[in-house]
């Protein structure tokens, strides 16, 4: 493959030139813009590495040369003195890289010019990825555990059955029932999600059904809850085994008598509310363990939705992902490209954070992938990135954890106090005990 290297440093160009000969590349130089404006007037070249900082004209200018006779050919821009103008120009016009010098190694280099030569190759065998008639919902997804969830919306969702979706985090749950919500005779009302695992448990009661002016110190007004301000639509409880087992009796009554009572009134009144509840929890084993009423267990589980992880669907990947970069780049005003190989590459990982990680991901992509293709290289790279701030994030949570105990118990376990002293608030604390099992 043909390289042309534009440097107007003797000594750089010619170690750039013998090192790249090694490689097994054709090299030709230039040592000013000039030269290199009657080079590419000779040939193309689908790789053109070039210092930013020449003569009179710049590295962009070579840039903007290439492009103008063959926009496909990937040039590297490098320079001592990088600044976010230079590398804003190189980005917008299309650079494949921007290297700053003096490089940690001549490998950086090397490594940028393969990533190139590699992209260039793969791009007469690696064919965008375009499907027709994708949905306008992120409930996407043709396997068979999809479709027998689709068969199971459809059957419960005309009805007013209580739903508990069960699923890992970042699967789409929320989506199943807003899905449900929309094939309800509910439809025209309201949806309301609420994430219980979010709200501290001395909490959850006024929110859901209600206060009275009166009913504690600082309740000065009347409150309507979540269960009365979705009259006649849905509640989304999501997060349902994060409930604490005092008030899982509450809601019990409820779900039964669909009746609320405001903290600090003698009276119950009727709501007509529709629940879907949801959770990444496994409940049968808590209510073995005793953390989870059975009788509530039995009445949210009347129609039982369970969402498998993206892993059990890797057949759906290729759609959700068109289905995101389609999106972003709309979004962004972007015109990046999903190859096959990004999506075979995709198809082979194993999605911790299920679609939620994928969606991020794409949109990381969209944005951000060298030359605007999301190839094998560009998805693994992300993939590598994401895993590592997984680790950085896992260490940086077992920091944490052991300062909270710490905090706790300087304060003999008062957890208002620890939670002023760690300076978060008292339900961030709450719902952070929880994950250490020590709510």
């Amino acid at each position: 493959m043909h390289i042309l290297v534009v440097e107007d440093d003797d000594s750089l160009r010619a170690m750039i030139a013998e090192i790249l000969a090694l490689e097994g590349f054709q090299v030709d130089t230039a040592a000013s813009t000039s030269a290199a404006r009657e080079k590419l007037s000779q040939r193309s070249y689908p790789i053109v590495v070039s210092d930013i900082y020449l003569d009179e004209r710049t590295g962009l200018d070579v840039l903007r040369d290439v492009k103008a006779a063959s926009p496909d050919s990937a040039v590297i821009l490098m320079s001592g003195r990088g600044s976010m103008e230079t590398v804003m120009a190189a980005t917008r016009g299309g650079a494949f890289d921007y290297l700053a010098k003096p490089f940690e190694t001549i490998d950086d280099l090397i490594n940028v010019v393969k990533r190139a030569a590699a992209a260039k190759s793969s791009e007469t065998n690696d064919s965008e990825v375009d499907i027709d008639d994708v949905p306008e919902t992120e409930m996407i997804g043709v396997s068979p555990k999809m479709i027998a969830i689709y068969k199971q919306i459809s059957l419960a969702a005309p009805t007013d059955a209580t739903i508990l979706i069960e699923g890992e985090t970042g699967t789409g749950k929320e989506l199943i029932a807003r899905m449900v919500h929309r094939m309800s005779g509910r439809a025209t009302q309201a949806f309301v999600p609420v994430d219980c695992g979010a709200i501290a448990p001395s909490l959850l009661e006024s929110e859901l059904f209600g206060t009275l002016k009166g009913a504690y110190t600082g309740a000065d007004r009347d409150r309507a809850g979540v269960f009365e301000s979705a009259d006649k639509g849905t509640v989304f409880l999501d997060e349902i085994g994060d409930i604490e087992h005092g008030f899982q009796l509450k809601l019990l009554r409820f779900l039964q008598e669909r009746e609320i009572r405001p903290l600090g009134s003698a009276r119950s009144r009727k709501v007509d509310v529709r629940v879907v509840a949801a959770t990444n929890k496994d409940v049968p084993k808590l209510v073995e363990e005793g953390k989870f009423r059975e009788d509530l267990w039995f009445r949210l589980n009347v129609v039982r939705i369970q969402v498998p992880p993206l892993c059990e669907r890797s057949q759906d990947i290729p759609l959700l992902a068109d289905y995101f970069v389609k999106k972003y780049n709309a979004r962004y005003n972007q015109k990046t490209k999903l190859l096959e190989s990004g999506v075979k590459a995709m198809q082979v990982y194993s999605w911790p954070g299920n679609v939620r990680q994928l969606q991020h991901m794409m949109e990381r992509l969209a944005i951000l992938a060298p030359q605007q293709r999301i190839d094998s290289e560009a998805v693994k790279e992300a993939i590598e990135t994401m895993d590592s701030r997984q680790e950085a994030s896992e260490t940086l949570a077992d920091t944490e954890s052991e300062q909270i105990r710490r905090v706790l118990a300087a304060c003999n376990n008062n957890k208002s106090r620890a939670a002023k002293v760690l300076g978060i608030e008292r339900k961030t604390l709450y719902r952070k005990l929880e994950r250490m099992g020590l709510g």
